[in-house]
């Protein structure tokens, strides 16, 4: 894979946000609540159906996005939730100079499929870690049981296989004792490694997981760790959102990493907006200057007046500048299921601040769909809804376990249609639409009697029509 990104004729610094920590983790976004659900295993799968590159001059279907093609927020680091922006009201989006018309066409990738034992073992052999992969419900294994203190390797099974690794678990060099103060971190003490060395660690477990192609960004420190951050090129263009981090211990070792394990596959082909149209619908999803920072609740108060119409006086707007517009393929969500989305990446960069990146889907809006996010009813306003996509199953004898992600407040059940090849199966919530509830997602498993046992048949979403993987 090329590194090269094409772009306008303007440049600027990209500001990262630190994509891993010292205990790595996978986060999964939920829209509309504005917060972040943080899990040891990645929040994959779904209801998409993968499909090939549409052609021949057929229309491809309708592309259903949970954020519906909502733009990517730039980071407004340490401002808490519900406080207001204190660099300023609305963002405005301004490009001086012509914006890029893109090309006509572009491919969804979709992550299709499931990890295998191989494909686990040569990350854990790229990392240095020894043991064959051992499955835990939806996900693979390799490393230390005991007392957590050893590495560790944690695999999603569902495409695109995120995976998280840690050399020192909570029982290794960064436990501390309560009260106590931690002097020694992971991978020893000293001075982080230079960019170059830290590259060359990283190598290895790159070229494990497809990117020894990527375009490298060595310079994020944390303390005396440096993160190799890997933004790969998928169908020869650049992504955002997509990235794998390896972290380098001033020792040269990995010291822990997160990324994906499986390429994505080449879906539909859709119609693209221009870098101008882009930067137009990206300004019109800006929130009104008044509520910038927004409710920490979605709850009114007592007087049933929400808390963004006692902002009091409009706050003005930002211009931020638009340095670069580059096509390629911005990380979004469909029903779960992880994909990457034609989109328009801007370099921007507010002035006296830093650079950074935004992101606005370049599919033509009229074929946009919107899917309902965790939580969120289906319609009708009575809390019922049967969009739970269902990512894996297991089965014994005539029990079927499906897992899938669900709210913190919704009670689930799950039902079954059988027929002689197939069993369809469906996750119905339901909530009360007057209770308020943190969109916050978990891992939920429910099991259905089946009339008969499995016995090779074929288990379906039934909301999707999607094949849903054993676990």
């Amino acid at each position: 894979m090329s590194s090269e990104r094409p772009d306008n004729d303007v440049s600027t610094t990209r500001r990262r946000s630190p994509l891993v920590a010292a205990s790595v983790a996978a986060a999964v976004l939920l829209a509309g609540g504005g917060g972040a659900y943080w899990a040891a295993t990645a929040a994959d799968g779904g209801d998409g159906t993968p499909s090939a590159a549409s052609g021949g001059g057929s229309a491809p279907p309708p592309l259903a996005l949970d954020d519906a093609g909502t733009p990517s927020a730039p980071s407004r680091e340490g401002i808490a939730p519900g406080e207001p922006d204190p660099h300023g009201g609305r963002l405005v989006y301004r490009a001086s100079g012509k914006l890029p018309d893109g090309p006509e066409k572009a491919a969804v990738q979709r992550a299709g499929g499931t990890v295998t034992a191989a494909e686990v073992t040569r990350l854990a052999k790229a990392l240095g870690l020894a043991g064959t992969p051992r499955p835990e419900a939806t996900s693979w294994k390799v490393g230390s049981d005991g007392d957590g203190s050893g590495p560790v390797l944690r695999v999603n099974k569902q495409a695109p296989g995120s995976w998280t690794f840690t050399r020192y678990g909570s029982g290794g060099t960064d436990n501390c004792k309560k009260g106590a103060v931690c002097s020694v971190a992971p991978g020893g003490t000293g001075q982080p490694v230079d960019e170059k060395t830290a590259k060359a660690a990283a190598a290895p477990v790159l070229k494990a997981v497809g990117q020894d192609g990527a375009a490298l960004d060595a310079g994020q420190l944390m303390g005396s760790v440096r993160v190799v951050n890997a933004d790969p090129v998928v169908d020869g263009l650049p992504t955002y959102g997509w990235a794998t981090g390896v972290q380098v211990g001033p020792d040269g070792q990995v010291t822990g990493g997160a990324g994906k394990l499986k390429a994505p596959e080449k879906g539909d082909a859709y119609p693209v907006i221009g870098a101008a149209e882009a930067l137009e619908r990206l300004n019109a999803a800006q929130p009104p200057a008044g509520e910038i920072g927004g409710c920490a609740s979605p709850a009114p108060l007592s007087d049933g007046v929400g808390c963004g119409a006692r902002t009091g006086a409009e706050r003005p707007a930002t211009t931020v500048a638009v340095k670069k517009a580059v096509f390629g393929l911005a990380a979004h969500t469909s029903g779960g299921e992880q994909l990457l989305v034609p989109s328009w990446i801007f370099s921007v960069e507010p002035a006296g601040g830093v650079g950074d990146t935004v992101t606005q889907v370049a599919v033509d809006p009229e074929h946009l769909t919107r899917k309902p996010v965790p939580g969120e009813s289906a319609g009708g306003g009575d809390g019922t809804t049967k969009d739970r996509a269902i990512r894996s199953y297991s089965a014994d004898g005539r029990t079927l376990a499906v897992t899938f992600w669900g709210g913190v407040c919704g009670t689930y059940t799950a039902s079954a249609r059988e027929d002689g090849h197939t069993v369809r199966v469906s996750v119905t919530e339901k909530r009360d639409p007057d209770k308020v509830c943190v969109m916050i997602a978990k891992e939920l498993t429910r099991t259905v009697t089946l009339e008969r046992p499995l016995d090779g048949r074929k288990v379906v979403d039934e909301a999707s029509g999607s094949v849903v993987p054993r676990a």
